[in-house]
């Protein structure tokens, strides 16, 4: 196998001489799905079990998200300088360093810890979007580029669902059933009684995320030995960033791509992170049933996604992003608008819609920008930034009166999904715009 990436002229979307090293990063993809997704069931397990508003639990998802706002431009700093194995290692030493520090949170039981131990998780996770995303892309030509992420991509969602289960069976199945007017009534009576069963609950939660950090532990100790070919340019190591910032800054595909995945993955976080409010506080019930139609979405996802690869050998990924995201609205305003069991199954269709765009918005952005999509990638890593403020913004909603429309009453809960709304029509004009504006530049 040659050593560099560059030495590869195949169309093939994969080439045989990279697969083994393809596997292996694409693995990475399904690890931080798994993070992504055993963390949203908690904003509803943190609110009942220390006694917290819908504001204060989705800081949650502030903290998870807000790690790879941060550390994505250090991310892409430190892989231009060494190499994307190292930011790999970095990450993998991150992520499994902020699940192993769930458990002094636990002993101490302060919400904030938790919060710092998802912030350094995701401080890992941003080093690994940052460097697996670009990777994958050089592995092979250009021309199959956008079509080799949506592949990689399309695994993001198995270890999603993976999560998903081991949050429903393993957490929020084993949690203690007491009911929150009975564990606020408990806390003002019996302190001692309400303190032993937080603690039993976060004891609970505690256990999944140990085990995810030996499990990501064993990954860095096996992408440690394995060899991973350069890709092109990866051996110039000089940091030249003000002068690529400009060039980003001054490119409006990419600027537009930046915006857009930020209101991408707000609008993904707040479907997935609500659906277990939407289904207790508009139908009643359990969070573990709530969560069960969160892994049917992810289902429709990992569907959704394979065949919109396909569908990219015929269709143009702007024109197929427009298409989803116009979809994506129609089916967020069911959620608004329609009562019942209909209403939940909008918010469950919407997954179908969302499959194809991170990878699409990611690939569109860094065509053509050669080795400044090294320092690009981490803009776009940013822009899950979008994943840490939106969310709070919607658990505030959440926790306001019903609103008056005039011709109907909607709930706070329902209301609420006024904001992925807004980020559906941003996405939209964002696809419209590649196709029809910046359709010479990709």
């Amino acid at each position: 196998m040659s050593d560099n990436l560059a030495n590869d002229q195949s169309n093939k979307v994969i080439p045989k001489q990279i697969l083994f090293p393809f596997i292996l990063v694409t693995s990475l993809f399904a690890m931080w799905g798994f993070a992504n997704d055993i963390t949203n069931p908690m904003v509803a397990a943190f609110k009942n079990i220390l006694l917290i508003s819908n504001f204060e639990s989705s800081l949650v998802q502030f903290a998870f998200y807000g790690g790879y706002c941060v550390m994505a431009i250090p991310a892409a700093l430190f892989i231009k300088r060494y190499t994307y194995k190292k930011g790999i290692l970095l990450g993998l030493f991150l992520y499994s360093a902020g699940c192993f520090l769930f458990i002094p949170s636990g002993i101490t039981m302060q919400f904030w810890a938790f919060l710092i131990a998802y912030f350094i998780m995701t401080c890992g996770l941003s080093f690994l979007e940052t460097s697996a995303n670009p990777y994958v892309l050089a592995m092979g030509s250009e021309e199959t580029s956008t079509r080799r992420l949506n592949f990689a991509q399309s695994f993001n969602p198995m270890g999603s669902l993976l999560g998903m289960f081991v949050a429903r069976d393993f957490i929020l199945a084993h949690l203690d059933k007491t009911p929150e007017a009975a564990r606020r009534t408990l806390q003002a009576t019996d302190p001692n009684a309400f303190i032993a069963i937080a603690k039993h609950d976060l004891d609970t939660i505690i256990g999944p995320y140990a085990v995810l950090g030996i499990v990501v532990l064993v990954a860095l100790v096996i992408f440690a030995i394995s060899k991973l070919p350069m890709s092109k340019g990866e051996e110039d190591n000089k940091i030249n960033a003000i002068p690529t910032l400009k060039r980003l800054w001054a490119n409006k595909k990419y600027m537009e791509g930046v915006i857009a995945q930020a209101f991408y993955v707000g609008a993904q976080i707040m479907c997935w992170t609500f659906i277990i409010q939407y289904g207790v506080n508009e139908l009643g019930l359990e969070k573990t049933d709530a969560q069960s139609y969160n892994m049917v979405a992810m289902i429709i996802f990992v569907t959704s996604r394979f065949i919109c690869t396909f569908l990219l050998k015929y269709f143009s990924p702007g024109g197929l992003l427009s298409t989803l995201a116009i979809g994506g609205l129609i089916l967020t305003a069911g959620t608004i608008f329609i009562r019942g069991m209909l209403g939940i199954y909008c918010l469950v269709g919407v997954s179908a819609c969302m499959s194809l765009m991170f990878p699409t918005i990611y690939g569109i952005a860094l065509k053509g920008l050669g080795d400044d999509a090294k320092l690009g990638a981490a803009g776009l890593i940013m822009a899950i930034g979008g994943g840490c403020l939106m969310p709070p913004m919607q658990g505030w909603i959440m926790d306001q009166s019903a609103l008056n429309l005039g011709f109907m009453m909607l709930s706070s809960t329902r209301a609420s999904f006024f904001l992925p709304l807004i980020c559906f029509v941003i996405i939209a004009i964002y696809g419209y715009r590649t196709s029809n504006v910046h359709g010479h530049t990709y």
